[in-house]
């Protein structure tokens, strides 16, 4: 009764200029209690869930075009320099979107169920991490020992060339790690896509001898980055500075640049999926998902479609890589464990397999729950331990309060209750997929 009450709530509000409305209105709204208040975790997810907005109300292209290049590009730009964690939020955003957009063509279109996904990602972050680094002059020293005035083997701007040969590399790497498990199905796949994952893993965390490829767990630092000419740090202190309020550094203005960088590849990502998804591929890939024996008996090459699906999630994970690595300077096989697997996939779960806005949601919701709600909730608490605060009713003083309490210490028991929930309420995701969301509506008739 309450939900029917609110979608019809909901109906009215999205017909005609009123949908415009509410739409500018949660833009405005966002922008202007981030900007007045740039240290709000509350203001920021007003701000940000206006992307919201503008996917669901029902306004033309041209208007969701133009009120999401001007969110994406001048009002997200602003307000991040005047709070740098808040880009780097949306860059985390950007990166786990485009993991869970590739692993949504394995998982959501092919139905293969891959639980060793970050080990593409790690592929791309190594291959640039050792190209871009001192690393190649280190081969022949024990971690720790290598003196420090080594030169980079290659310059930083031959970073751009990187994310195309990650994106091969990755790429190859994928259709080594298919071949294996062509005719492997459901557990089975899982398990050794799984140990492929932990293969890559302990590999970074032991190719520091006999040579001294990876550095071992230590990891790899300094990472180059691309070179930022000086006169576009002027040009944005020239045209934006007055609006930010503060002229801005070359080293707050890289985090713009890597987050322009990700909006970019996520632009590419989706455009590719959305592209390979209407295409003969995606429609062989959805047969091979719904049953593969009729595929075969359709026609369908199994091994090529498979190899296919594997190899195009693993590029997107491999170009992230390298972004990552570029943008962190530093990498280490912690980054790259079995758990980063699994949130990737309850990302896609979670948004809805086979859904592109739906799993872009996912990534930005577990994103924003990890990084800004569940942290922020902590420190809030640990701020009431150090005051004199008492609870009222029960006289109980916040400072005795356990600090095995803290939300952030129990995000995966929370993801954990939030998918079963998922699965119990919402099985399709958020935003399911269309053929997904077509087969519900259909089971609900019968």
């Amino acid at each position: 009764m309450v939900s029917s009450y609110f979608k019809e709530l909901f109906d009215r509000a999205n017909q005609g200029r009123l949908a415009y409305f509410f739409v500018i209105a949660h833009i405005f709204a966002g922008t202007y209690l981030v900007y007045t208040q740039p240290r709000s975790n509350l203001a920021f997810l007003v701000l940000i869930t206006s992307f919201l907005s503008l996917y669901f109300f029902r306004t033309s292209s041209r208007f969701k075009l133009v009120a999401g290049v001007v969110l994406a590009l001048v009002i997200v730009p602003i307000v991040g320099v005047r709070n740098i964690f808040y880009l780097e939020v949306i860059f985390q955003i950007a990166v786990f979107a485009a993991l869970a957009l590739g692993l949504n063509i394995v998982v959501g279109f092919a139905g293969l169920l891959d639980l060793g996904y970050v080990a593409f990602y790690a592929v791309g972050a190594y291959l640039w991490a050792f190209f871009g680094s001192q690393q190649f002059y280190v081969l022949h020293f024990a971690p720790g020992t290598q003196p420090s005035d080594l030169p980079f083997l290659l310059p930083g701007d031959t970073f751009y060339m990187f994310i195309l040969v990650g994106i091969i590399v990755a790429g190859v790497t994928g259709i080594i790690l298919g071949l294996p498990v062509l005719r492997l199905r459901g557990d089975y796949l899982a398990i050794v896509t799984l140990g492929f994952g932990e293969v890559i893993r302990v590999l970074a965390n032991n190719l520091d001898k006999p040579l001294n490829f990876t550095n071992g767990p230590q990891g790899i630092t300094p990472i180059q980055r691309p070179t930022m000419p000086d006169m576009v740090v002027d040009w944005f202190n020239g045209i934006f500075g007055g609006v930010v309020g503060h002229d801005v550094s070359p080293a707050n203005l890289y985090n713009l640049m890597f987050y322009l960088y990700a909006l970019i590849m996520i632009i590419v990502i989706i455009f590719v999926t959305r592209r390979l998804n209407d295409s003969k591929i995606g429609r062989a890939w959805t047969a091979v998902r719904e049953d593969e024996t009729a595929a075969i008996a359709q026609g369908i090459p199994l091994v090529r479609m498979k190899l296919t699906a594997f190899a195009v999630g693993a590029s997107f994970a491999g170009a992230m890589g390298v972004l990552l690595a570029a943008s962190r300077t530093f990498i280490s096989p912690e980054s790259f464990s079995f758990m980063q697997s699994i949130g990737v996939l309850s990302m896609v779960i979670l948004g809805g397999a086979g859904s592109i806005p739906g799993v872009i949601l996912g990534a930005a919701t577990v994103t924003i729950l990890n990084l800004q709600v569940l942290q922020g909730f902590s420190l809030y608490l640990n701020e009431l331990r150090q005051s004199d605060a008492v609870i009222p009713i029960i006289n109980f003083a916040w400072k005795d309060l356990s600090t095995q309490l803290d939300p952030a210490k129990y995000q995966r028991l929370l993801f954990g209750l939030i998918l079963i929930l998922m699965m119990i309420f919402r099985p399709a995701g958020l935003i399911p997929a269309s053929r997904r969301k077509r087969e519900l509506d259909r089971d609900e008739t019968k």
